[in-house]
């Protein structure tokens, strides 16, 4: 048996952002919610206490203005709403502990009880301000619902609050040239008093947490140019009619959504807490020693890395261990947008393909930073019935028939090659180690190549060649159980991703635990149910319906023109513009290349095997023109080191060299100057 290591038992507290109760849950949501849920699944199979929770974010004027339009009150509109969503996490396997809403009596318990104890520190001040009057609506416009020009960077387009292009935030009187978003009618400006939380109170409070680890270092470096621009009191009251609490003592006055919205984490847990006979205190004391994560989009970060922390620091409670904000989800390389109708709804989704294809997919997009990730449609079905069902499946389905029609469904009672047992088992302390700390990209390539393993030890024992000879049963038995127990580990590995599929094959195996410990105890001398598919290929039609379904805007770039016939261009037309910001998340790295080989069968790829100091990469390259082995290897080059895995006929390719020229035997491979090494960032 393999020792485990054991593991200190911790105490955790998840949450994701609350997803906003006017509109359905749509793909870019759910990048953050199975990220989410994959590492509180990975910690519970750790032996952890980790508790996820989230709820729907209920309150504001969007919600109020919609249930008017719809003729209904906006507390049929947000249950309504709610049944959805959790109808689409749920299918979606997202396992949340409790869910819940920020339209409820322990939010609101929640909300009071921090703004009447930073009241009473001193930190809430009043004063009156001038505000934009829609006067055609008859009412004060919140700040989604004023737009105008960026007044920092001239962006036009942009919300009363905040700029999408610059992320800087402002009072939606700084707007230029503001248009109210309910009439078009241009606001006047009103007097009205408003409550404010003193923000500026807490600035070495903030510079010191932001500073202690507790965040990236691309939000870090944000947060300092915040700091640098100075912190602003932040305004957290609206004015009647308004969908939310009154403040206390303050009749007509209501918190401000992005007030009561983060609270609404502690709402759900105080309703979990008081369900389960926890102390909530225990939980959210400043003495606390559980740890708490937040995982948001890295737009919210603001929201998240000041107000909310200088609130809870300030009312007395504790602060979150650590904030981790992901990117944006593009589709086909464009960017999802709500407003412009480019979005594929979770919903539609369902109706035409496996949820646990795409949580799959995302796991194997997402790092712990924050840059942005493509569901490109077709590497998804390549990747997906490459790695799920060719490799990982294919093992159970190989080994499976002979043990069911062979050996009445039993297994061998000892293993014809224990050190692959081990080998496996002792994997999982590093995958542990990628799953922690969210590099689930990485975990994900590390259980691929095991697959691999597990598929050639099979191909090189040849257990149907065996079959063959009655006299050498035994040994297809030993053979199988051998695959089936190579194949038992990477189901506990990819338990986090696919809970589904593993649970099946726990209960096709007749070994239904899922937790990380069991990888150690041997699959042998035990039975196994009739096997049946675990997973099936993602076939194009899907995909097509899928498309044809939603309302995505996902016309393919316009390709460049083809010369015409005996017509050859001076030079290959220029491609189609892109901004800096684009171009700025491609990796490019040094690499040294450890080996370079032929490929048979291929008359223009050489293999490359890739040294990036930290790690080994192998790229199919179209360079066999221009260059001989040989002539290669221990050459530094420069590699694209983020662009996504590509299944090919001859293997998978992770990663992209540079060259130049022509083509032919006119390439030449990008080279460093003296001094560069393996894994240096290229700038």
């Amino acid at each position: 048996m393999t020792p485990v290591n054991p593991v200190t038992p911790r105490r955790i507290l998840i949450t994701s952002a609350l997803p906003y109760a006017n509109g359905p849950i749509h793909l870019g949501h759910l990048v953050e919610y199975i990220q989410t849920d994959i590492w509180a699944r990975f910690q519970r199979a750790r032996g952890h206490e980790a508790i996820y929770v989230c709820a729907d974010d209920a309150h504001g004027t969007p919600i109020m203005l919609k249930a008017r339009a719809e003729g209904i009150e906006p507390e049929e509109l947000i249950a309504r709403v709610r049944e959805e969503h959790e109808a689409d996490f749920a299918e979606f396997l997202v396992d949340f502990d409790h869910y819940h809403s920020t339209h409820s009596e322990e939010n609101r318990y929640c909300a009071t009880r921090i703004y009447e104890g930073l009241k009473a520190g001193g930190h809430i001040a009043t004063r009156t301000i001038q505000q934009a009057f829609d006067p055609e609506a008859g009412m004060f416009l919140p700040d989604r619902f004023i737009k105008g020009t960026c007044p920092k960077c001239g962006a036009a387009d942009q919300y009363g609050d905040s700029c999408e292009v610059c992320g800087a935030t402002y009072s939606p009187t700084d707007l230029i040239d503001p248009v109210s978003a309910i009439s078009g009618a241009r606001p006047v400006a009103r007097d009205s008093k408003h409550y404010f939380f003193r923000l500026t109170d807490f600035a070495a409070f903030l510079r010191d947490w932001t500073g202690s680890g507790r965040l990236q270092s691309a939000i870090r470096n944000k947060l300092n140019e915040w700091f640098e621009a100075g912190l602003a009191d932040w305004d957290i009251s609206r004015d009647a009619p308004y969908f939310g609490f009154e403040i206390p003592d303050a009749p007509g006055k209501f918190f401000y959504v992005w007030l009561d919205a983060p609270i609404g984490y502690m709402a759900s847990f105080k309703a979990y807490a008081e369900k389960h006979g926890l102390d909530f205190d225990a939980w959210w004391g400043p003495d606390s020693d559980t740890e708490m994560y937040h995982f948001i989009g890295k737009d919210i970060a603001y929201f998240h890395t000041l107000f909310w922390p200088a609130m809870l620091h300030g009312a007395g409670f504790r602060t979150p261990t650590a904030v981790f904000c992901h990117g944006f989800l593009t589709v086909n390389g464009q960017k999802m947008s709500k407003s412009r109708g480019t979005f594929i709804r979770a919903r539609d989704y369902l109706g035409h393909l496996n949820p646990e294809a795409l949580r799959y997919y995302f796991a194997a997009k997402l790092s712990a930073g924050v840059d942005d990730i493509d569901l490109s449609l077709d590497d998804f079905v390549q990747r997906v019935n490459a790695d799920l069902v060719g490799k990982v499946v294919n093992i159970a389905s190989r080994c499976a028939g002979f043990i069911t029609k062979r050996f009445d469904g039993r297994l061998a009672g000892t293993l014809p090659r224990p050190d692959l047992h081990e080998l496996f088992a002792a994997e999982g302390a590093e995958i542990a180690e990628h799953y922690e700390t969210r590099e689930y990209a990485q975990a994900m390539r590390q259980i691929m190549a095991l697959a691999d393993q597990a598929n050639q030890y099979i191909d090189e024992a040849r257990p149907w060649v065996l079959a063959k000879d009655p006299e050498r049963a035994s040994e297809v038995q030993a053979i199988c159980t051998q695959g089936l127990e190579l194949f038992r580990i990477l189901a506990i590995y990819l338990a986090p991703v696919l809970p589904r599929l593993a649970a099946r094959a726990g209960a096709f195996l007749n070994r239904p635990e899922l937790d990380w410990a069991s990888r150690a105890q041997a699959l042998t001398g035990g039975s196994i149910q009739p096997y049946e598919p675990l997973m099936t290929r993602i076939e194009p039609a899907a995909v097509e319906g899928l498309l044809a379904a939603s309302s995505s805007n996902l016309a393919p770039t316009k390709p460049a023109p083809t010369p015409r016939a005996g017509e050859t261009p001076a030079m290959d037309p220029i491609a189609e513009t892109i901004d800096f910001e684009t171009f700025a998340r491609v990796d490019l790295r040094i690499a040294r290349i450890a080996t370079a080989e032929y490929v048979e069968g291929a008359d223009k790829l050489l293999r490359l095997t890739l040294d990036l100091g930290a790690e080994q990469r192998q790229v199919f390259a179209g360079i066999r023109s221009a260059y001989r082995p040989e002539d290669l290897n221990g050459r530094l080059t420069v590699m694209v080191a983020n662009l996504a895995p590509r299944k090919m006929r001859f293997g998978v390719s992770e990663g992209m060299v540079l060259a130049a020229g022509p083509g032919g035997g006119d390439l030449f491979l990008l080279a460093p100057d003296e001094g560069a090494r393996p894994g240096m960032r290229v700038k």
